[in-house]
This record gives structure tokens, sequence and C-alpha cells, in this order.
């Protein structure tokens, strides 16, 4: 019985173990619930919805109608009647330049919604990379910090003992007991950053996390990018989803232009109507019965003179398409900014993963040192201290370089604009399982 109760226990352990939730996990989750990208959806499902509306202009208007009257006339002899009226009325425009173009904008400003819902997904693949790596670091920050608080604890006990023989002075003690202090507070610190970083990533999928799968830092192995800065911006002008959205912004400056010309030009309608009248009065009268009519015919209308309203409207979209010119070239100067950014961050983080487990490795030496030096007299407490916080403080150096990194890799690609779900991917199975 205890061996079953045992074996129950230690599969419920593994059970819990195996609930950390993955990047990719959190990202999926985040797809479903992340309120920026749902209001990008939805934005760019109602943009292509109203190209149905702006087509409706096109095509054929059909009208029913229908009518009943009941009247009373005269005065000594009176007539009491009703007349009932249905009728069916068409009209197609043949000619409306105005209505094309409006659906050639239209349909524009679908694909900029669409390239605006691209855009934030592509923004959520980092933004959920971001708050992942966030959470572990301020895990190992924490854990760090702890093994600090207890690597004093044990110098402070020591000291305590070497004072009570003779063998440290008072001195010793305090400044033991002020950094066990400091590292209390570090303490505290850490945990306050770790529950805010849990809290930023619960606003991206609207759950809460306990265990995070962390990075399986015996298999990680940062690369140098695979192209020149140059090649990147060569990327980012073909793929940027910024670009690409503020040259159909332009292009539908363009597009306004046409629409607000097109109030000069003249329009062609068809127009067509059947209609039915019946009349019945209680008396004979010669307007009794029914009266069926039937029309067709063109409409033309040129417009002559409008107080100079149209004049100022193609003008107004004249000034708006040179803003919108500006603002592309703002955006590809924002885009070449990132692309150059992005590199330098890569490589910076590259050069510091390398340069800080270099560091570790002083640092542990140092400390190793420190130690030995501290037993045979030639350093002091304070020495000890130091090199043992400077050790884990290389050793959190070192951790946030690596997520610094990863997360550098994804914002250069997303400033490329080639960043995809696989890359997500890649770094998750990067993950410890």
């Amino acid at each position: 019985m205890k061996k079953t109760l045992l074996s129950t226990l230690v599969l419920l352990c593994a059970a819990g173990q195996a609930q950390a939730e993955n990047l990719l996990e959190i990202y999926q989750q985040a797809t479903q619930n992340d309120p920026q990208v749902r209001e990008a959806k939805a934005r760019r499902d109602a943009a292509f919805e109203k190209i149905n509306e702006s087509r409706a202009s096109l095509l054929p208007q059909v009208d029913l109608s229908a009518g009943l009257n009941y009247a009373q006339t005269g005065q000594n002899d009176l007539r009491t009647g009703s007349t009932s009226t249905a009728g069916v009325n068409l009209s197609q425009a043949l000619y409306r330049k105005s209505s094309w173009v409006s659906l050639d904008i239209t349909e524009k400003q679908a694909a900029q919604r669409e390239v605006g819902y691209k855009q934030e997904q592509q923004a959520l693949i980092v933004r959920a990379t971001q708050a992942y790596f966030n959470v572990l670091n301020a895990e190992d920050a924490l854990s760090f910090v702890q093994a600090n608080k207890e690597a004093v604890s044990r110098q402070l006990e020591q000291t305590k003992q070497r004072f009570e023989v003779g063998l440290s002075a008072m001195t010793d003690v305090h400044e033991a007991q002020a950094q066990y202090d400091q590292a209390l507070a570090d303490e505290i610190l850490a945990r306050n950053a770790l529950d805010n970083s849990k809290e930023a990533l619960r606003e991206l999928t609207g759950m809460h996390y306990d265990r995070l799968a962390p990075l399986n830092t015996e298999t990680f192995s940062p690369q140098a990018p695979a192209m020149r800065a140059d090649g990147w911006l060569e990327i980012a002008l073909e793929q940027n989803l910024a670009l690409h959205g503020q040259r159909i912004a332009k292009d539908i400056a363009s597009e306004q232009i046409d629409l607000a010309r097109a109030g000069h030009l003249p329009t062609l309608d068809l127009n067509a109507g059947l209609n039915s009248t019946h009349s019945d009065f209680k008396n004979d009268s010669p307007n009794d019965g029914t009266l069926n009519e039937g029309s067709i015919g063109v409409s033309f209308k040129l417009p002559l003179y409008s107080g100079g309203a149209t004049r100022s409207q193609v003008s107004q979209a004249q000034y708006n398409y040179v803003a919108e010119s500006e603002l592309l070239e703002k955006s590809f100067r924002a885009v070449q900014s990132n692309v150059y950014s992005s590199y330098n961050d890569v490589t910076a983080a590259l050069g510091s993963i390398r340069a800080f487990e270099q560091l570790v490795i002083s640092a542990e030496s140092a400390l190793s040192a420190t130690e030995a030096g501290y037993e045979v007299g030639t350093r002091t407490i304070v020495d000890v201290l130091n090199a043992t916080r400077q050790l884990y403080n290389a050793r959190q150096q070192l951790s946030s370089a690596r997520y610094d990194y990863i997360v550098s890799q994804l914002q250069l690609k997303q400033a490329a604009g080639n960043l995809t779900e696989q890359d997500l991917i890649d770094i998750n199975n990067g993950l410890q399982r």
C-alpha cells in the first residue's frame, strides 16, 4: 500500500513538472486572446466587408413601392372611394467615375488593413517572446539573488564563529550583516520584478502561468546574422510591412485626387419603372379602373458650378498626397534605422554573451582565490562578499544577454519584414522539455 501511494505521488509530481508552458503554446494562446491582434483582425474584416458596400453603387438599384388612399368627395352626394398604387423602379449607373474610384479606394484600404493585421501578427511574435523571456530572466535573477543570499548567510555565520574565537574583528561581522541585509532587500525587489513580468505575460493571453519551460543553455548556440546589415535592408525595402502599408496609403491619396476630380465629370444613369394604379369609388366615376404605366429613360447630369467646392476638394487631396509622400519617406528612414539598430543589437548581444561567459569563469576563479586569501589573512571578508556578489551578477548578466540575443534576432527579422511563426518555433525547440 505504501509503495502504491509513493508511486502515485511520484507520478503526480512528474505530471506537475510536465505542465510547464512553452513559448509556442503561449504564443498560440495569445493569437486567440490578445486584444490588439483581435482588434486588427476585426478592422481588417470590416474593411473587406466595406468593399461590398462600395461595389453596390455600381449595381442595379431596385425599389418596390405601394400605397392605399381612401377619400370622400362632394357635399350633398357623397362619393367615397379608394385608390391603390404599386410600382417597381430600377436605376442603373451607366457612367459614374466617382463610384469606380471609390471602389478602388475601398479595395486599397482593405489591403492596407490586411497589412496592418500582418504587422500585429509579427509584433505579437516579438511581444510574446519578449514577455516570455522577461519572466525567465526575472526567475533567473531571483534564483541568483537567493543563491547570493545563501552564500552571504553562510559567510555571516562563519564570520560570527571566527569572531567568537578571536579570528575576526567585529567590523567583519558588521560588514557581513550589511551584505546579508542587502541580499534580503535584493530578494524582495527580484520577487516583485518576477510578479510584474508574469502580469505582463498575462496581459497577452489573459491567463496566469506558474511554470515556464526554461532555455536549454547546454544546446544554446548563438550565431552571427546570416548577412550584413545592407543585405537585411534590401529585404526590408521589399518586405517590411510598415513600409508596404505606407506605400498603399500613398496610392490611396493619389486615388483621392482622382475622386475629387470626378466631381467635374458628368454622370449617366438608366432609369426604368412599372407602376399600376387601381381606383374604386362607390358611385360610378370615370376614374374607376386600373391604369398601368411603364417608363424607361436615361438621365444625364453635368456639374457646371458648385461654388468652388470641387476645386477646393482637389487641392485638399493634392496636399494630402504630398503629406502621404512625406510619410513614406519618413517610414523608409525609420525602417532603415530599425534594420541597422536591430542588426547592431544582435551583434552586440552576441559579443556580450561571449564576454559574460568569460566574466563568469573569471569571477569564479576570483572568488576561489579571494576565499583562499581570506583563510590565510591576506584578504578581508569584504573582499569575499564583493567577489561573491560579482559572481552572481556576472551569471545574471550572462543570462540576460542570452535572452536579449534571442529577442534581438526576432526584432531584426521584424524590421526586415520576413519574421514568421517558424522563427518562434525554432526558438521554442531550444527550450528544455
